[in-house]
C-alpha cells in the first residue's frame, strides 16, 4: 500500500519545525532509541490511530531571499509532485504578508487538499483572530499552537479524514525489490550497472547526479527482480542544494517500496557517522539489509577483508545481523556475491517458524541462562508464537512484561538467530502478559 505524503509549507519563523517535531514525536508515533542511531532528518513518518503518512518539512519560503526563484521551485515541486495533503502554516500573531500570498498562489495551482494551520494561538482571545486568515481563500482553517500542543488532534483528524486506513497487504510479492542506499558518490549507480551489465542508469563521478529513484526490472536465474537506484543521502546539516531535500524523500520512498536494502559503503573513504544515519532508515522500516563495501579495488591490501569486517561490526553494532560483501563496481570483482545475498536475506525476511520448534528453543535458552531477577521476581515465558513476517515478529507470553531486561532480550534474540538462520533480517520481539 502506498503511504500518503503530507507536506508542511509556510514562510520562515511561523513555527513549521515545532509543529513538525510535535507531529512525529512520542505523542503520535513511538520511535525506538536504537544504539548508534541518531535521527537528524527533514521528514518523518506519523502513525495516528489506524492511519499512517509521511510528513515533510519543506523550509521557509521568502520572496526577499536572493535565492527565491530556486527555493520557490523546490518547495513547489515537493508540494505539488509528492504531497497528497498540504499543511499551510501561518503566524497567528502577525498579519498576512507578501510571502503568505505568494505561497497561497502556488498552492491554489497545485489542486491538492490544503489545510491552513494558524499557529501560535494559545488562548481564546487570540483564537478570535482566526477569521482574518480565511482571506487566503482556503476552506479549512484551524487554530493551533505547536509550542503548547493545542489543536494538533484536530489537525491530525483533518489530515487523515481522506486517507486510507492501514491494511495488511494480501497480495504475494512476485518480484524481489531491492534498493541501493548510501551517501553520494559511493557507487550505487555503478553497482546497478555492474549487476545488469548494461548502461541503464546514468553514472557520473559528480556527487548527487541521481536525484530521483529509478526502477529497473530484470531477471536473474529465472527470478524476477526490481532494482531501485536512489539519490545519495547527505547529512541534512550539510545539504547545500535545497533540491537534495527532495532527493532524501525519494530515497525514503524507495526504502519503503523495497524488500531488501543494500547499504553501500565507500571502502576508499571508510565508514563515517552518516553511514549509520542512512542504515537507521532501513532498520526503522524493518527491511532486510545487506552491507555492500564498494570500491574494494582502491584498498591497498586486498586480502585484509577480515580487518575491515571487524571495523564494520564495531561501527554498526545495531546491524550485527546483516551480511557483508566486498565488491568493486568498476572492475566487477566479486559482483557475483551480491545476488545470492539478496536471495538469502529476502528468504529469511519472509521466514516462518513452527510453533513447537520456537517454544523448544526459547525453553532451552531459558534453562541454559535464567533471566535476571528484579525485586525478587523473575521473568517466566509460558508460550511463544510467531505473529508476523517481513520482518519476522515473535510474541512471548510472560508473567510480567515489566521484568524484561534489554540484555536478556538481546540474549533471546541471539538464540533465535543461532537456531533459525535469520541472517540479514531484523526481528521483532513482543511481550504480552499471559493474563491479558
Amino acid at each position: 500500500m502506498k503511504i500518503p505524503t503530507v507536506a508542511i509549507v509556510g514562510r520562515p519563523n511561523v513555527g513549521k519545525s515545532t509543529v513538525f517535531n510535535k507531529l512525529i514525536g512520542k505523542k503520535v508515533s513511538i520511535i525506538e532509541d536504537t544504539p548508534g542511531v541518531t535521527r537528524d532528518r527533514i521528514y518523518g513518518t506519523v502513525t495516528y490511530n489506524n492511519y499512517k503518512f509521511h510528513l515533510i518539512d519543506t523550509g521557509g519560503i521568502d520572496v526577499s531571499n536572493v535565492d527565491f526563484n530556486d527555493e520557490i521551485t523546490i518547495q513547489a515541486n515537493i508540494a505539488i509532485e509528492e504531497a497528497d495533503t498540504i499543511i499551510f502554516i501561518v503566524d497567528g500573531l502577525e498579519e498576512l504578508n507578501q510571502n503568505d500570498f505568494v505561497i497561497r498562489d502556488i498552492l491554489r495551482k497545485s489542486g491538492k487538499k490544503v489545510i491552513v494551520a494558524v499557529n501560535k494561538l494559545d488562548n481564546v482571545k487570540r483564537e478570535e483572530n482566526i477569521y482574518n486568515y480565511y482571506e487566503l481563500g482556503f476552506e479549512i482553517v484551524l487554530p493551533i499552537s505547536g509550542e503548547h500542543s493545542l489543536g494538533l488532534t484536530d489537525l491530525l483528524n483533518e489530515i487523515v479524514k481522506d486517507l486510507p486506513e492501514i491494511t495488511e497487504e494480501q497480495e504475494e510479492e512476485e518480484k524481489i525489490k531491492f534498493c541501493l542506499i548510501g551517501r553520494p558518490n559511493v557507487g550505487k549507480s555503478s553497482l546497478v550497472n555492474a549487476l545488469l551489465n548494461e548502461e541503464k542508469v546514468i553514472v557520473s563521478p559528480v556527487a548527487g547526479t541521481t536525484r530521483d529513484a529509478v526502477d529497473i526490472e530484470f531477471t536473474f536465474n529465472k527470478k524476477k527482480y526490481v532494482a531501485i537506484d536512489t539519490a545519495g543521502i547527505r547529512k541534512s546539516g550539510k545539504i547545500t542544494e535545497k533540491i537534495e531535500k527532495y532527493s532524501v524523500l525519494r530515497a525514503m520512498k524507495a526504502i519503503e517500496r523495497s524488500n531488501v536494502c543494500l547499504l553501500v559503503i565507500n571502502a576508499e573513504e571508510g565508514i563515517i557517522e552518516q553511514d549509520k544515519h542512512i542504515a537507521s532508515y532501513a532498520l526503522e522500516e524493518g527491511k532486510a539489509i545487506v552491507i555492500v563495501v564498494n570500491k574494494w579495488d582502491t584498498v591497498n591490501n586486498k586480502n585484509d577483508i577480515s580487518t575491515f569486517t571487524k571495523l564494520v561490526r564495531a561501527e554498526f553494532k545495531f546491524l550485527s545481523f546483516a551480511p557483508i560483501t566486498f565488491v568493486s563496481a568498476l572492475t566487477k570483482k566479486r559482483i557475483f556475491t551480491i545476488m545470492p545475498e539478496i536471495d538469502k536475506v529476502y528468504e529469511n525476511w519472509n521466514k516462518q517458524i513452527k510453533t513447537n520448534l520456537l517454544n523448544e528453543v526459547i525453553r532451552e535458552s531459558i534453562l541454559l541462562k535464567a533471566p535476571p531477577s528484579y525485586k525478587g521476581k523473575r521473568l517466566k515465558v509460558s508460550f511463544t508464537t510467531q505473529t508476523g513476517t517481513k520482518p519476522p515478529k515473535f510474541t512471548l507470553f510472560v508473567n510480567s512484561n515489566k521484568l524484561i531486561h534489554f540484555s536478556y532480550e538481546r540474549y533471546l534474540e541471539n538464540k533465535l538467530r543461532e537456531n533459525f538462520n535469520l541472517e540479514g533480517t531484523p526481528i521483532i520481539l513482543e511481550y504480552k502478559n499471559k493474563n491479558d
